[in-house]
């Protein structure tokens, strides 16, 4: 399977990640690739922002996994600093195969790093595959959660 480096994204990665985020149901309605400019935008502002991290797999050379990983500090829980996972993807090629579990472990050990007390994630309701692994992992389904398209 070759070595895995989990590092930070650049620029040169954005193809590779919309990829991935276009590769289900749910992103096929909501990624494209046909203009990276939106994502060229959102990957400085990513990029400049300490509390974010966004981060790829790659394997022999080849962008194979990410997430970003939201550092928040906050006044609740007596000022603990939680984080929160997102958009965790795994490229067809590769999953099943532990990737997503290193990526998560990659997230989590991070947290600590940032001295987070808590890390959290949220799955669309459909992806039920998700959310047994997240669960075999530790994580519990603690809350409902609530969007408002703008």
């Amino acid at each position: 399977m070759g070595d895995l480096e989990i590092r930070p994204a650049v620029t040169d990665d954005i193809p590779a990640i919309v990829g991935m985020l276009a590769d289900d149901p749910l992103g096929a309605q909501r990624e494209s690739l046909d203009d990276l400019t939106p994502y060229r935008a959102a990957f400085e502002r990513l990029s400049s922002d300490p509390n974010q991290h966004l981060v790829v797999a790659v394997r022999e050379g080849r962008v194979v996994g990410t997430l970003q990983l939201t550092v928040i500090p906050g006044l609740s829980r007596r000022g603990s600093t939680r984080s929160i996972i997102e958009a965790v993807r795994i490229h067809a090629d590769e999953r099943g195969s532990g990737l997503g579990t290193q990526l998560i472990e990659w997230a989590i050990d991070e947290s600590r790093r940032q001295n987070c007390q808590l890390v959290q994630l949220t799955s669309d309701k459909s992806r039920t595959d998700a959310h047994r692994f997240y669960e075999r992992l530790g994580f519990t389904s603690s809350h409902m959660g609530f969007k408002i398209q703008l």
